[in-house]
């Protein structure tokens, strides 16, 4: 008979999850920390927006990978 509480993801989706969160406050962390007017410098115009960019791909990856231990 089939378990019908399964949850939608498995442990490696949830965790890729946690991590890419991580990555995405991190991403907004890092404008932040710019020290030029309105944000226009390096960290708040390049760093910051490509880091939290790297966080929304891990977050699409988490969600679109097959965990093997679920089937």
């Amino acid at each position: 008979m089939e378990e019908k509480n399964k949850l939608a993801f498995g442990r490696l989706n949830y965790i890729l999850m946690l991590a890419g969160i991580l990555v995405l406050a991190v991403g907004f962390f890092i404008m932040t920390l710019d020290t030029e007017p309105y944000g226009l410098g390096f960290m708040g115009i390049t760093l910051g927006p490509l880091v939290v960019l790297a966080g929304f791909g891990i977050e699409l990856f988490a969600i679109l990978v097959k965990d093997k231990s679920q089937k």
